[in-house]
């Protein structure tokens, strides 16, 4: 009865016979059965250690030799874990992060941990609230900057000229700009009071033109033939001064102004269109950008992939 007695408190010890002592290197066991058992013995030994961290009683130097003891089982529980997974058992290796009340991420959980009256000791206590001062000026510095994240195109105003209030309002500036400086000019030249203010040469005739062209774009053999003719036209020294020189930001500009409450990135692409006959106007459109709500439901869906892949490792 003695020797059962000192077998089974041996056993709850974890000091076992040389024969049944626990392998020092988990890689050398092939039973997944036995390293099952292994692990649970590891998790006794913990559960024992830190109940036993808690004592009021430990001096510190006991209580560090505790917490190294508690810390080496911890990773020696990861190597077999490591192993189980190995041999195609359950995957233990949940990398859950401790929360507090507020539900921010303890300190302390990650590394080397801290159990018991081993938060308490000299140099710890500082460490931990360093640590805690750090996150919550982190936290701090992040909810003052998180409204200006996740914005969609309007905050960086790319919607600002689709009303066309933007576009009436830079016209009346730019009128206002222009008769400040013909009044200035007018007197440095020292011209009369009743002198005709000459209009802002802004391309309103070529709107009409601009709006038919970026609409119906001509076909290919007339854009080549229409080159051809210019490149002859100037091969024999025509006239310039008779023709329009056009350009297609030009046309881009004018058609714009005049149609303000337009889709003006598509105006644009039908111009560019109009003379690139290898792309089409939606090759040439700007990118659409994703709104709040389908960013926040890919990172929902991201968040759950992780928690899967975490729970239960991942899909084969």
């Amino acid at each position: 009865m003695l020797y059962r007695f000192r077998e089974a408190q041996a056993a709850e010890l974890g000091l076992g016979t040389r024969a049944d002592r626990r392998p020092r290197m988990a890689s050398a066991c092939k039973s997944l059965r036995d390293c099952e058992r292994w692990r649970g013995e590891i998790l006794r030994e913990i559960s024992r250690k830190v109940s036993k961290i808690q004592d009021a009683g430990l001096t510190d130097y006991e209580v560090r030799d505790l917490n190294d003891e508690i810390n080496g089982l911890m990773r020696e529980k990861r190597h077999w874990e490591n192993q189980i997974v190995a041999l195609g058992g359950a995957n233990y290796r949940r990398n859950v992060a401790m929360l507090d009340d507020d539900g921010k991420e303890v300190p302390g959980t990650k590394g080397y941990k801290y159990f018991g009256r081993a938060k308490d000791l000299p140099g710890v206590r500082e460490l931990f609230q360093s640590r805690k001062n750090e996150e919550e000026e982190e936290n701090q510095a992040l909810a003052y900057y998180k409204k200006f994240m996740n914005q969609g195109p309007a905050y960086y105003g790319d919607l600002d000229e689709g009303d066309g209030k933007l576009l009436a309002y830079e016209r009346e500036a730019e009128d206002d700009d222009w008769e400040e400086a013909f009044v200035n000019l007018r007197e440095a030249l020292g011209l009369p009071s009743d002198a005709p203010m000459p209009k802002i040469p802004r391309p309103d005739t070529i709107t009409q033109v601009a709006i038919s062209d970026s609409q119906n774009p001509p076909p290919l053999s007339k854009r080549k033939a229409a080159s051809q003719d210019e490149d002859a036209d100037m091969d024999t020294g025509g006239d310039d001064s008779k023709k329009p020189k056009t350009t297609t930001a030009a046309i881009a500009v004018a058609a714009v102004s005049e149609t303000p409450g337009a889709d003006t990135s598509r105006l644009h692409a039908q111009a560019a269109a109009s003379y690139i006959p290898f792309l089409d106007v939606e090759h040439l459109l700007p990118p659409k950008l994703p709104t709040h709500a389908e960013m926040e439901g890919v990172l929902l869906a991201l968040r759950k992939k992780a928690l899967v892949e975490e729970y239960f490792g991942e899909a084969t």
